[in-house]
């Protein structure tokens, strides 16, 4: 089997409708598939991965130990909220409402390629988030040049 590394990245705005669906950016279409996982995600977003990647996460929970409650808990917010997403003939999927009311997604959103997956952020926690990172982004990066070789 030949493993594709996947790359996503770049923000794109689109809106939520009514029934729950929001189109998913061209640009990350053909690598998400057909079917994809959305889950709920940190910093109150939700996060989109390809089949296979969602294979890879379940594997890496699985190593977490059962017995630790903190472990359990994160498989948990993580497995628990999983659905399974369809594109439709427009490019859209549908988000269950658990999880639109988890990521508190009501109109305007913005659509992000984070590297290995895609997340889904309702517009104003978005910016919200984004000015906080940005202002701090210099002391940020020195705090973690010890993960760059």
């Amino acid at each position: 089997r030949k493993w594709v590394i996947l790359i996503f990245m770049g923000e794109y705005h689109h809106k939520i409708d009514t029934k729950g669906r929001i189109i998913v950016p061209a640009k990350f279409r053909e690598e998400l598939g057909e079917t994809m996982i959305v889950t709920r995600w940190l910093d109150g977003c939700l996060a989109i991965y390809t089949e296979e990647q969602w294979q890879q996460v379940y594997e890496n929970l699985k190593k977490l130990p059962s017995t630790k409650r903190e472990a359990r808990m994160y498989t948990h917010m993580i497995m628990s909220k999983a659905a399974e997403c369809d594109l439709d003939a427009q490019g859209r999927i549908r988000i269950p409402s658990h999880l639109s009311e988890e990521a508190k997604l009501e109109k305007d959103c913005v659509v992000v390629g984070v590297s290995d997956h895609v997340e889904i952020w309702d517009k104003e926690r978005w910016d919200n988030y984004y000015a906080l990172a940005s202002e701090n982004f210099e002391d940020i990066a020195e705090s973690l040049t010890e993960f760059f070789e």
